[in-house]
């Protein structure tokens, strides 16, 4: 199967039709001559957009007949069970005609990609239909998108055929004639048409395994390439070859699909999460602004509030003819409220600002107590700086007097403890 690497891969396979219940089943599904499908993403309301770009003039069977009567194709010599039908199919991945611009842009891919059918083929006269569908809703990514995104693939049924000598036998009575062609018939014949082919080397000449047989290279591989560089040459350069030895050509339809679908779809997951987290991220700025806004609308509302007490207050009263001011009950109330709030909030303020004083005060106090005892240390802080040994004998010898002094003073005490007694 093909890598989920995100990149558009042309897809061309051949299948056989090899009974005619076969091919009666492919032309029904093809030319959508059924009321109803078991395939549930087939949407008939778009069948409308299905694009024949060769339609049948009857059934597929009937059609091989005229060909055969009309000397177009020839089953001389052909075995009873031979395959005389195949469908080729041609696709790339639904994200690639979505990106693109989707049923337009796949309707030129598909008219370019017909072209290459009729060469692949070996000439228009043999392909029985040619049908591009439009209407197949790719299920996982219309899943994954929320909207609805269609399979776009081409349908081509034909007859395979090769050209055919026909020689003159040993019996013909005309020695120069015998082994020589006597016609050339466009002979019905599967086997041959889709041959293995040698590898070639640079030179151009068969390529040898290790027993010295010739190294074939598949039909299908062959199919794939020539699709491939067809539709190169036509101008699309943003596709790559269909994955070199994979199954893919040996699927059924619908195995295909659903094989190819399903590489895509997480490729289009991991890009639906990278969205939902960048959607997170703008949910989450989106919360955080609204959060401000509410902040911002609180705190107009206190301003508008404020506003409006202030206005209420500077309105209240009518004047009589006198002169003097009259209040209503309720004026009267509110006033005498605001007035008690304002008297108790100004005389908070002033317990505060006293304290505040008093704090002042006190620590300018003791910064000049500081400031003062600092000035007398002075002396002392200057001499022991400048003449430490001096200070520190200067003290011993203050300290040895003090000592002395006391060790005298002590007899004296003991006698006249002693007298007393």
């Amino acid at each position: 199967m093909a890598r989920n690497d995100g990149i558009d891969r042309t897809f061309a396979r051949n299948q056989d039709l090899p009974t005619l219940d076969d091919v009666a089943k492919v032309q029904e599904h093809n030319e959508r001559e059924k009321d109803s499908y078991s395939n549930q993403d087939i949407d008939t309301t778009q069948t409308y957009r299905n694009i024949h770009f060769k339609a049948p003039t009857g059934s597929y069977a009937a059609m091989f007949d005229q060909m055969i009567a009309d000397g177009v194709i020839s089953t001389r010599g052909l075995k009873a069970d031979a395959v005389k039908y195949g469908e080729l199919i041609f696709d790339v991945n639904s994200a690639y005609f979505h990106n693109h611009g989707g049923y337009e842009y796949a309707k030129q891919f598909y008219t370019d990609a017909y072209k290459a059918a009729v060469e692949i083929v070996g000439g228009e006269q043999y392909i029985l239909s040619a049908v591009m569908h439009a209407d197949e809703r790719n299920r996982a990514m219309s899943e994954a998108l929320g909207e609805d995104v269609y399979h776009y693939h081409l349908h081509v049924v034909y007859i395979p055929v090769v050209e055919k000598q026909i020689l003159w036998s040993k019996r013909c009575k005309d020695e120069a004639l015998r082994g020589t062609v006597k016609e050339v018939i466009t002979q019905v014949s599967r086997s041959k048409k889709w041959e293995s082919k040698p590898v070639l080397d640079a030179e151009g000449n068969p390529m040898l395994n290790a027993k010295g047989k010739k190294i074939l290279k598949s039909s299908y591989s062959v199919l794939q390439d020539d699709f491939f560089h067809f539709m190169r040459a036509a101008g699309y350069d943003d596709v790559e070859r269909g994955e070199r030895g994979s199954t893919e050509e040996h699927l059924t339809v619908t195995q295909f699909k659903v094989a190819q679908e399903q590489q895509r779809l997480e490729a289009v997951t991991a890009q639906i999460t990278q969205s939902e987290q960048a959607l997170d991220t703008a949910q989450a700025a989106v919360e955080k602004k609204r959060k401000e806004l509410h902040s911002l609308q609180k705190q107009a509302k206190e301003q508008r509030t404020t506003a409006l007490t202030v206005q209420e207050i500077r309105s209240m009263g009518k004047k009589t003819i006198t002169g003097n001011i009259t209040l209503t009950p309720s004026e009267c109330s509110t006033l005498k409220d605001y007035a008690v709030n304002g008297i108790l909030a100004k005389a908070e303020n002033s317990r505060l600002e006293e304290k505040l004083q008093q704090a002042q005060k006190s620590a300018a106090v003791w910064k000049q107590r500081y400031e003062s005892l600092k000035e007398q240390a002075r002396p002392y802080l200057e001499a022991v700086k400048l003449a430490p040994e001096k200070v520190r004998v200067f003290l011993d010898a203050i300290l040895t007097r003090t000592r002395q002094t006391r060790q005298h003073d002590q007899p004296s005490r003991r006698k006249s403890q002693n007298m007393e007694l």
